[in-house]
């Protein structure tokens, strides 16, 4: 079949993206001299100092209200308000306080954690 129509115009191809400039790697020895340093010391113990306590209270208090579910099922059952017991309000609060523990944790590390650890990256880059 024949057509009156013209053939496409060929188009131009376009260049490749330019590849992002490569960045040298540290080495495995430049790690290792940061791990033994007493600046990754420091903000490896502002860390545990603030996970490790935290962790283990949040534990406790969880540990607390699966006892008191398990063996105190009468103080549970008490009623607040309503249909509102000592349980349900527990059980939120579970909620309550693993979102506030994310929160302070963000906030902990923002202010303490992340200024170590961004100038120990900013000094690897640049030695790399």
């Amino acid at each position: 079949m024949a057509s009156d129509v013209p053939p496409p115009e060929p188009q131009a191809a376009e260049p490749p993206a330019p590849e992002p400039p490569t960045r040298a790697q540290p080495t495995t020895a430049q790690f290792v001299a940061v791990q033994e340093s007493a600046e990754f010391a420091e903000l490896r113990r502002t860390y545990r100092a603030f996970a490790f306590p935290l962790t283990i209270a949040f534990i406790a208090w969880y540990l607390l209200y699966v006892l008191l579910s398990n063996y105190a099922g009468g103080f549970m059952g008490t009623k607040l308000f309503g249909n509102i017991n000592v349980a349900l309000v527990f059980g939120l609060a579970q909620f309550a306080t693993t979102f506030l523990i994310a929160w302070i944790y963000a906030r902990h590390a923002s202010r303490r954690l992340d200024p170590g650890a961004e100038a120990i990256k900013s000094r690897m880059e640049a030695d790399a």
